[in-house]
């Protein structure tokens, strides 16, 4: 079993930043693949950033690319997401999720765990 809690969500003025974390416990953190998703109100759950166990691979949705940065620190067991100029169409709950293998996946269905989510506003 794994678990994950994100943190450093909140209230942010459009043009601002904002931290999340995500510490995962219960299995051998390094070796898997971490990804990011969101969901809107109202809105699919949709991909927004991922990573590979060792760091050496990152992808991001189109619509993060050059704002966000996704890192992981395994021997902290974290991973984390940078979120710069912020929009208020970044608004959402934020989740990070645990893959079922080593590479980045887009796909909901290639992720095993999930945490609780943070939520992200941005006001305009």
């Amino acid at each position: 079993q794994v678990q994950l809690v994100e943190s450093g969500g909140g209230l942010v003025q459009a043009g601002g930043s904002l931290r999340l974390s995500c510490v995962v416990s219960g299995r051998a953190f390094s070796r898997n693949a971490m990804g990011w998703f969101r969901q809107a109100p109202g809105k699919e759950r949709e991909f927004v950033s991922g990573i590979t166990w060792g760091g050496g691979t990152t992808r991001y949705a189109d619509s993060v690319k050059g704002r966000f940065t996704i890192s992981r620190d395994n021997y902290k067991n974290t991973v984390y997401l940078q979120m710069n100029s912020l929009k208020p169409e970044d608004t959402a709950v934020y989740s990070c999720a645990y893959a079922s293998g080593w590479t980045v996946q887009v796909a909901q269905e290639r992720y095993d765990y999930w945490g609780q989510g943070t939520q992200v506003t941005v006001s305009s």
